[in-house]
């Protein structure tokens, strides 16, 4: 049987998971994420999976013959920290988080507590860098 990713997008509504968030801090994070996201993409955003909210899509085919898609960028408000995703692989991202604020990463994923300890304007960066590398990447 195929590896099935379970990371697809679905017909949920954002904004009812949102509000089904049990921190009110953590709710009106995801609040302003949601508009930093929207607004500097352009797109709409999606649910992916239980509980990543997407923006756009792209279909990737890795050289061991998986593929499928995913949102070119997104964030997750987890219980302990936020996720953000961006660009797995795009090494331009580093110059950016260093003056991103307080953060730590993961394999695909920066992780923060809160929109007040991270630059906006850094995060808008990110986002954009991440789109267009994937845009190139994945045309």
């Amino acid at each position: 049987m195929a590896y099935e990713c379970k990371t697809k997008e679905t017909e949920n509504s954002v904004i009812e998971f949102i509000e089904l968030l049990p921190n009110e801090k953590k709710k009106a994070d995801a609040y302003q994420l949601l508009d930093i996201f929207t607004e500097t993409t352009g797109y709409t955003a999606k649910m992916w999976g239980p509980s990543i909210i997407g923006f756009g899509s792209y279909h990737y085919r890795y050289a061991s013959g998986h593929e499928g898609d995913a949102p070119l960028v997104g964030f997750s408000p987890r219980k302990a920290k936020i996720s953000l995703y961006f660009a797995p692989g795009d090494e331009a991202r580093g110059e950016l988080l260093k003056k991103f604020g307080r953060h730590t990463t993961g394999k695909a994923c920066v992780y923060i507590n809160k929109v007040a300890d991270i630059d906006v304007d850094v995060l808008k960066m990110l986002i954009h860098q991440s789109v267009d590398f994937l845009k190139k990447l994945y045309p």
